[in-house]
């Protein structure tokens, strides 16, 4: 199986905790999720935290669970938590920015 191969979809919601909110955290998650071709949504959450649910091959989710590890150069993650969720019933076409929620 490829990395395009449909059947081979898995949808994580991930939490990021630390300085990760006015640093520009969520339009350059947009950029990477986007360059790498996974697709979801992010947004900041009241407290202080950046959720994120990303869908797509799991090689490409990995890369970009690295990528919130650190996240953009201004942001300091102190922690990262990544769930896998069932089969979600609803396919995402891109990746966009969510408001906060």
């Amino acid at each position: 199986m490829t990395d395009h191969d449909p059947i081979r979809q898995a949808t994580w919601h991930a939490v990021v905790r630390g300085r990760v909110q006015g640093v520009g955290f969520r339009e350059a998650c947009v950029a990477e999720a986007r360059a790498l071709g996974v697709a979801g949504w992010v947004r900041n959450r009241p407290d202080g935290s950046v959720e994120v649910v990303l869908q797509g091959p799991p090689g490409r989710l990995a890369r970009l669970r690295e990528w919130l590890r650190a996240g953009p150069p201004a942001a300091r993650v102190d922690e990262l938590r990544v769930d896998e969720r069932p089969p979600a019933p609803e396919r995402f076409a891109g990746f966009e920015r969510r408001p906060t929620g």
